[in-house]
């Protein structure tokens, strides 16, 4: 969807819940000495200004980063909020990196790293924000460029599907996605981002997922109020495939954390 700009959620609740553990993954995967492949779907523009007035206006930050890192969600040495203070030590307090920059500070000279962005804008920010971490950009379709770089080399690694589901037909061509992605890359962790909205939308692809009996599958979700009056999303969900040992207990941990501060009431 050509539409779909993520700077106006920046740093919203949703991401401090993805990026908590998707942080935690790459921490994880990147003790091992192994080279390993990072592949994302829908990657965005790669920085956010969180004073720019597109954030401004939602205020999605403030209910997100602003708080619940404040509150303690995670610990000052996880791999999120160092990844994030990295980024911030180069940029300015006011940015907010998403899911690629992250990544890219995790990540190893040995690793690789393939990202797509289809919208024109979002592509060339990407280029730029990414150009000093020997990321390769792609100008395409997501689940094409996922498609026919599996099985990547290195063989090992992580691939982040987020995409905007701004387009109804996403809930129910992803199941058939990942179901291809795995059967291609079996021994690949595909990581699932999905939002929770008042109409349950997603309810419908879980099922799907969960009838392909896919390996090591871990389903973890968080819920939070409406960031603004009006707002449909009510929480966040990950579906990882192949998940990586001790995800499942860091999940819970960060589950307890979420509500020791008050986010979900």
């Amino acid at each position: 969807m050509l539409s779909y700009q993520h700077i106006y959620h920046a740093g919203n609740p949703a991401d401090v819940h993805k990026h908590a553990l998707l942080c935690w993954m790459l921490g994880y995967m990147t003790g091992k000495a192994k080279p390993l492949s990072y592949i994302e779907t829908h990657a965005g523009r790669g920085l956010y200004r969180l004073d720019a007035p597109e954030a401004v206006r939602t205020g999605e930050a403030a209910a997100g980063v602003g708080r619940l890192l404040e509150a303690g969600v995670v610990q000052q040495d996880h791999p999120y909020p160092r990844a994030l203070a990295q980024v911030r030590a180069e940029h300015g307090a006011q940015v907010y990196a998403g899911s690629p920059l992250l990544a890219a500070m995790l990540l190893r000279a040995e690793d690789r790293m393939d990202l797509a962005e289809l919208h024109p804008q979002e592509h060339d920010a990407l280029r730029f924000a990414m150009s000093p971490c020997g990321a390769r950009v792609h100008k395409r379709d997501g689940f094409d460029m996922a498609q026919s770089l599996c099985p990547p080399t290195p063989r090992r690694g992580l691939m982040l599907i987020d995409p905007s589901y701004e387009v109804k037909d996403d809930y129910s061509a992803i199941p058939g996605q990942i179901a291809k992605l795995h059967r291609k890359w079996n021994v690949g962790v595909i990581c699932l981002w999905y939002p929770i909205l008042t109409s349950a939308m997603h309810g419908p692809m879980l099922s799907a997922l969960k009838a392909q009996d896919l390996p090591n599958a871990l389903r973890h979700e968080v819920r939070f109020a409406p960031v603004r009056p009006g707002h449909r999303m009510v929480g966040s969900g990950l579906f990882v495939v192949n998940a990586p040992f001790g995800l499942a207990a860091e999940a819970a941990r960060l589950s307890a954390a979420w509500d020791a501060t008050g986010a979900s009431r």
